[in-house]
């Protein structure tokens, strides 16, 4: 009985995120990206998607991004600092731009990208211009797994 409560509330988990994806979502260029309201690396990330990506991003600044995340379906697991939307995939944490414009061409079958924790070497975590090293971008998977979707 254990097993099947986990399964449907892993389903409703990515119902509900594919649902409150679709209304977070602005046009095929603009992030939503949900932040806490001193986050300077979150703003920095978001200089570098605009930069390095040529995308919009409309902050939303939060109080609680613990319950933001829980809303959108981010495991808590593979949690990081902010939590973008973008074309109903939800960008969790320092993914390059590259790998979001890859994600938007590809259109694969995933929640979305996440960088957990706070990689270092990652843009938002380092000085601009420098390259993303030392970590990966995975892609979370509807039944919440995981796979590498990039590798720096």
């Amino acid at each position: 009985m254990n097993a099947i409560n986990v399964s449907v509330g892993l389903i409703v988990m990515v119902c509900l995120a594919v649902f409150v994806a679709s209304i977070n979502q602005g046009d095929a260029n603009e992030v939503i990206m949900h932040k806490s309201e001193n986050c300077e690396c979150c703003t920095e990330w978001a200089d570098h998607l605009k930069k390095d990506g040529g995308f919009t991003v409309v902050e939303r600044v939060h109080d609680n991004m613990d319950e933001i995340k829980k809303t959108l379906g981010m495991p808590e697991k593979l949690a990081s600092c902010h939590t973008g939307v973008i074309g109903g995939y939800l960008i969790e944490g320092h993914v390059p731009a590259a790998d979001i414009t890859r994600l938007l061409k590809e259109k694969p079958d995933v929640v979305g990208l996440t960088a957990p924790g706070m990689p270092m070497k990652s843009p938002g975590m380092q000085k601009p211009g420098l390259p993303a090293k030392g970590y990966d971008v995975l892609a979370i998977k509807g039944d919440g797994s995981t796979y590498v979707f990039s590798h720096y």
